[in-house]
């Protein structure tokens, strides 16, 4: 069944969520982390992703007090990116009850620490590649690389990666839809599965997660659909559990 992961992104320790990722265009829709993973629980989601914006921007994490929340206020695993960028940092996380850490600038900077983290703990490292017309961002999408994501996602294949978060930036919280075609013409290309990411924006894109060719995707990331009530919970999940 496609996982349909609820998105917590944290930003001076409160949930919001990004146009495009830029950090001057947030809006705050919760206060308190943990209430909100409670809340997911809740509506029957059982996996949750979290990112620390400012992390993402300064390079370590800066959220810490509101992930040790969210951990506190939910059984479901938590996937965590966001300013993770050393070992210290992955296996204090992982230390912490966080089931997997998204290593998205680091993948790039220094592949060789993400394939000596997969190997060091199979099955909870997970590489997020943030791609601006299919080159790859980083900096918290500051920066665009002359990499392309495809390049970058073939670079950890048989390391261990459990999965690859792809992420179309011009796409990210304007619901305009998950850019399916690229999303799935990377997962064609790899035996790591893929998690769609950015723009999801209807039960449209619910049903597309269930057609053949989504098959070998482990699931999508929703955000600003979910906050804004664009999407019934309790229908999506209903439309997942019968693929």
């Amino acid at each position: 069944m496609p996982i349909l992961f609820p998105a917590i992104d944290l930003k001076d320790g409160v949930c919001v969520r990004l146009k495009k990722g830029e950090m001057d265009d947030a809006t705050v829709y919760n206060t308190d982390p943990g209430a909100q993973a409670a809340a997911f629980e809740a509506m029957g989601f059982t996996h949750l992703h979290v990112v620390d914006l400012d992390g993402a921007f300064a390079g370590e994490s800066r959220n810490a007090g509101a992930v040790e929340a969210i951990l506190a206020n939910t059984q479901n695993p938590v996937q965590l990116g966001g300013g993770i960028r050393d070992h210290a940092g992955i296996d204090a996380w992982l230390e912490k009850g966080i089931s997997r850490v998204i290593l998205g600038t680091v993948a790039v900077r220094d592949p060789a620490l993400v394939k000596q983290a997969a190997r060091r703990h199979p099955g909870r490292i997970v590489v997020g590649i943030d791609a601006r017309g299919g080159k790859v961002a980083v900096e918290g999408w500051a920066e665009t690389s002359d990499m392309e994501a495809v390049d970058l996602a073939k670079a950890f294949e048989d390391v261990g990666v459990a999965a690859i978060v792809y992420t179309d930036i011009d796409r990210d919280g304007v619901l305009t839809g998950i850019n399916w075609e690229a999303t799935i013409a990377l997962g064609n290309a790899m035996s790591i599965p893929v998690i769609a990411s950015g723009g999801l924006a209807s039960l449209e894109d619910i049903h597309r997660m269930r057609a053949p060719d989504a098959a070998h995707l482990e699931g999508a990331i929703s955000g600003r659909a979910l906050y804004d009530g664009r999407i019934d919970p309790a229908e999506a999940l209903k439309l997942l559990e019968a693929a």
